[in-house]
């Protein structure tokens, strides 16, 4: 049985999780352990995913793209986290923060900065988190100080997914201090060319080595007023509907991670023998198997619903949290299980599951650790 099958995927994303999919195994799973090993950026996968029509295609027509959906995107994220999570990230990264530009920026905007993404000559990123701060969205301290000509940034910021790749992108800043805290906050497009932008790349993580984050000093670095997007003080808004879909898609990384674990354990169990037969005879096997397989569906079925509510803007909070940590958490535990149904050989390079054990640390905590999704649940799912 097909564990990413097609039939809980709305019909009109099956054909781009089709290309997802064979994709991945042409140019992501050759090289998915060597550049696990060197941790260097993937061009030429990033350049064949852009010559595949499958990197930055969730901009809209209008601006180039394919105009993909949320459940598209999401189809295709299933697929290429199941190969190699860190070439994975790499690619959907290439767009990253655009979908806010898309949604409040202005028609001059768009067609200045999303088109180049669009059609691959460039890529962005989003730059949130800092050094001390990452869940509280709130609680950020990058300024953004307004002059005469636009507004000037100090700061710094951390985790930032093509900082030092990118073109430009978008940044979450503080503009205001009222005591509405969740009013004082704007984004900017800022070139990474721009004077006062300095970015270096952080040191080497234990997974998703193949996507490289960065940080970034911002040092009297001045953008024009036309950079601001949408209002001045609707940066903390647009995040958390920009966060909504993301986390959609987080959840689709924990289930591609979590089909790899369970393959993995499955074949490795089926193929060594022990005490005079094949491990999986033994009834201890199959039960773990069996309750990995459980977990696995009860939390994709969760996703895909999750999906459709985000996408129709149904209690989107809820659904949003509630996925991002189920699927994660879920990943986390199927990767232990299938480590541990490697024996001595689970902590050896040369398997597959010893890199999905790394990689799926890291997406319980991204785009919100899964403890601040939690309280969204309680709050958002209220009765």
């Amino acid at each position: 049985m097909e564990l990413l099958d097609e039939s809980i995927v709305p019909e009109h994303a099956r054909a781009v999780k089709r290309e997802a999919r064979e994709f991945a195994e042409e140019h992501i799973a050759p090289v998915a352990e060597a550049y696990y090993e060197s941790g260097e950026y993937p061009h030429d996968v990033l350049q064949a995913g852009m010559d595949a029509g499958l990197v930055a295609q969730d901009i809209s027509e209008e601006y180039g793209g394919r105009g993909f959906d949320l459940q598209q995107i999401l189809a295709i994220s299933e697929e290429f986290y199941r190969v190699d999570a860190g070439i994975a990230l790499t690619l959907q990264l290439a767009s990253f923060g655009c979908e806010i530009l898309q949604h409040y920026g202005s028609e001059e905007q768009k067609q200045t900065w999303l088109r180049p993404i669009a059609e691959n000559d460039q890529i962005s990123g989003l730059a949130v988190s800092e050094p001390q701060t990452g869940s509280d969205m709130a609680g950020m301290e990058t300024t953004a100080e307004k002059t005469d000509d636009g507004y000037v940034l100090n700061g710094e910021k951390y985790w930032v997914g093509n900082a030092v790749e990118a073109d430009w992108l978008t940044v979450y800043a503080k503009t205001g201090d009222s005591g509405d805290r969740y009013s004082n906050y704007s984004m900017f497009i800022v070139p990474t060319d721009t004077p006062g932008y300095d970015a270096e790349h952080i040191p080497e993580k234990m997974g998703m080595r193949a996507s490289k984050q960065g940080h970034i000093v911002f040092d009297d670095c001045e953008v024009p007023e036309e950079n601001l997007i949408g209002t001045e003080g609707g940066g903390f808004y647009m995040l958390a509907d920009f966060f909504n879909h993301g986390r959609i898609v987080v959840g689709g990384h924990g289930i591609g991670l979590a089909a790899a674990a369970i393959e993995e354990a499955w074949t490795f169990v089926h193929d060594r023998e022990a005490f005079g037969r094949t491990v999986s005879e033994f009834q201890a096997v199959q039960h773990i198997l069996a309750d990995m397989r459980m977990e696995f569906e009860a939390a994709r079925a969760l996703n895909w619903r999750a999906a459709e509510k985000v996408a129709n803007n149904d209690d989107a909070g809820f659904w949003a949290a509630a996925t991002k940590t189920k699927s994660t958490e879920m990943a986390v535990d199927v990767a232990e299980r299938g480590m541990q149904l490697h024996g001595g050989r689970s902590v050896l390079n040369e398997y597959k599951i010893s890199r999905v054990y790394r990689d799926v640390r890291i997406p319980v905590i991204y785009e919100g650790a899964n403890e601040i999704q939690r309280n969204l649940v309680y709050r958002q799912g209220s009765l």
